[in-house]
């Protein structure tokens, strides 16, 4: 039987590593899995100038090695494997790897990534990192005063594009439909109608990126002629969409119609024990500082699931004598008092019964678990069972005989 890690990351990018890196350093074991050599897409962006600390840049290869180092650090395992299928279900979640490892933990963070949509045109691939993008936001500045054109007429395309307007000397949009039609929102199109650096080549469609080493020309071609012309441009920036890597995260954990995962502010999936970070999440902003703070969160959050999650199995569940489970909080002044009232209770019984308090702003996961929406609510506990529940205010005389059934 193989090990069982605290927490295991899918995926080596910049949240899969900043994971691993708070993970570790609560001295927590974690291991990341990893198709390949970490970095994620981070790792093939040559020119790196929006991270901060890095006034005049670094590049995306060097920051992700860096990063895996700092996590290896720590104590993280960088394991060298491709997860093809995962149980997530049970307390002790399963990875499934390629080479038919099984990997085992208790925790699992979901960091897969997406990757931009391509269109697989001639030189794209060629010319990725090399006139060609797939980020306004990463790229622009390198275009300042040049040329480029842009492929997608969506709200992400025309809106990158407007975007593109304050380095580029000129931004050419080729757009599929006839003049005039655009897929984006209205506002975004007005704005870009009017804008004097914007240029449009209608019912078109990029054939060809040519260049000699650099991005110095694309072929258009008109989808109602056929007929191919070619146009000088410095760069190419694709906006056609991202693709999740969630396939195998089908029907295990939920997702948006997209197929990103859906997260709260904790970066918990819909599965308890689960978290998701990083570009593969359903989130408004994808670059490498949002990936970094995605992971921080969700091995941070994970780490007090633990410690939660431990304590009430060792104080709760694992005790033979009844235990009075107060759900409380310091904003109510009644659970305050319940509690104090509880206190004396317990304080009669010679021990035969405890008194656990959760203070449910600090712990709603164990109030929701137990169906707990009033403050204060009181849960028994024997065994490990649940025997009854009761919520708001009883008095004392009241809780001092159930109590007392328990233990006659």
């Amino acid at each position: 039987m193989s090990e069982i890690y605290d927490i295991i990351i899918v995926g080596g990018g910049p949240a899969g590593l900043a994971a691993g890196i708070y993970g570790s350093r609560s001295r927590l074991k974690t291991a990341i899995l990893q198709k390949g050599k970490p970095g994620g897409q981070a790792a093939t962006t040559q020119d790196l100038e929006n991270y901060p600390g890095f006034s005049r840049g670094t590049t995306g290869p060097a920051l992700m090695e860096a990063m895996a180092e700092h996590a290896k650090s720590f104590g993280t395992e960088i394991i060298r494997e491709e997860v093809v299928d995962l149980d997530l279900g049970g307390e002790i979640k399963i990875f499934k790897a390629k080479s038919g490892h099984q990997y085992r933990a208790r925790i699992a963070i979901l960091a897969p990534g997406a990757e931009p949509r391509t269109l697989n045109i001639k030189g794209e691939r060629a010319f990725r990192g090399k006139g060609v993008s797939y980020c306004a936001t990463c790229d622009a500045d390198f275009f300042e005063e040049l040329d480029v054109a842009v492929v997608g007429n969506g709200d992400a395309a025309v809106e990158e594009a407007i975007y593109l307007t304050k380095f580029a000397s000129t931004v050419t949009i080729i757009v599929i439909h006839d003049e005039g039609i655009l897929d984006c929102n209205k506002a975004s199109a007005e704005v870009a109608f009017a804008h004097p650096k914007i240029k449009w080549v209608w019912n078109s469609v990029l054939d060809e990126i040519k260049g000699d080493g650099l991005v110095e020309s694309v072929m258009i071609k008109n989808i109602k002629t056929g007929e191919i012309s070619e146009r000088e441009t410095n760069g190419v920036f694709f906006f056609v969409g991202t693709v999740p890597k969630t396939e195998m995260l089908k029907g295990k954990v939920k997702l948006n119609e997209q197929g990103y995962m859906i997260t709260n502010d904790l970066m918990e999936t819909s599965v308890p024990g689960v978290y998701g970070a990083g570009d593969a999440r359903m989130k408004y902003l994808r670059q490498v500082i949002t990936a970094a703070s995605d992971g921080a969160i969700a091995a941070v959050a994970a780490e007090k699931y633990l410690a939660e999650e431990e304590g009430f199995q060792e104080s709760v569940l694992a005790v033979q004598e009844p235990v009075l489970v107060a759900f409380w909080t310091p904003q109510i002044e009644a659970s305050i008092e319940a509690v104090f009232t509880l206190e004396k209770i317990v304080s009669k019984t010679d021990g035969k019964v405890k008194l656990v308090k959760i203070d449910t702003y600090r712990n709603q996961r164990v109030a929701k678990r137990y169906g707990v929406t009033t403050i204060p609510s009181v849960v028994i506990f024997k065994q490990g069972e649940v025997i009854e529940k009761f919520s708001g205010c009883c008095c004392e005389k009241e809780l001092w005989e159930k109590v007392n059934r328990m233990i006659s």
